[in-house]
């Protein structure tokens, strides 16, 4: 995306005049900065300047609260490219890499990979995405995470993208149909599981428990016990 067209696209959301140390794409270009210098040698800093400034574009077309999206922003750009750097073999996966994606990234997928991050205690590396992405987590997806111990406090939907589909080892769909790109060496798993979307804490509960156990099964398959 070309300056001119960054100007345009955030002076189209936002009139309010700003402090330029508040300006989006101030804070943008400086984490661009430091993300070319941790990649120095992989990515041209014009790559990486990319990916922060697309980041944010992707995310800010379905943000309800722009106060942290620039932070948002730079987590969401490092993590693509972190996982386009394993798909090019520049970065070497240590552990197996599990990608799960849903519609609206803010229950299944979440739940699935917050569920194996806390049981595969960094024995494998978990991403998600949606097709088709909202603002935020259900609130109902947070609680029924929360009482479990696991705060998902912290995440935000993000959209699927090319870098972490090829990043992946293992692909789990829930209900996004033929979302994913589709490459050779992977596997692909399609779980059928209701939509927490609506639903009353009672059934996300059920559904949470079943993803768990679906998650412990998966896990036993990827780092299987010695």
């Amino acid at each position: 995306m070309s300056d001119q067209s960054l100007d345009e696209e955030l002076r189209t959301h936002d009139h309010r005049p700003q402090p330029e140390l508040l300006m989006p794409q101030a804070v943008l270009s400086r984490t661009a900065t430091d993300l070319a210098t941790k990649y120095t040698g992989v990515f041209s800093p014009q790559t990486v300047e990319r990916y922060v400034f697309e980041s944010y574009t992707a995310l800010r077309r379905t943000s309800k609260v722009h106060t942290h999206l620039t932070t948002l922003a730079g987590r969401f750009a490092a993590d693509r490219l972190s996982a386009l750097a394993q798909s090019q073999g520049a970065a070497p996966k240590t552990v197996p890499e599990v990608l799960f994606v849903c519609v609206h990234n803010a229950g299944r997928s979440q739940m699935a990979a917050a569920l194996l991050d806390h049981h595969g205690l960094g024995r494998v590396h978990v991403r998600s995405a949606g097709s088709a992405p909202v603002h935020a987590i259900a609130p109902t997806v947070l609680e029924a995470m929360t009482e479990i111990g696991i705060d998902l406090g912290a995440e935000f939907p993000k959209p699927l993208t090319d870098d972490v589909v090829a990043a992946a080892d293992v692909v789990v769909s829930m209900g996004c149909g033929d979302a994913c790109a589709v490459y050779p060496g992977k596997r692909y798993l399609d779980w059928s599981l209701d939509d927490p979307e609506g639903q009353p804490l009672e059934q996300v509960r059920r559904i949470r428990d079943d993803i768990d156990a679906r998650v412990r099964d998966l896990l036993r398959e990827l780092v299987p016990t010695t």
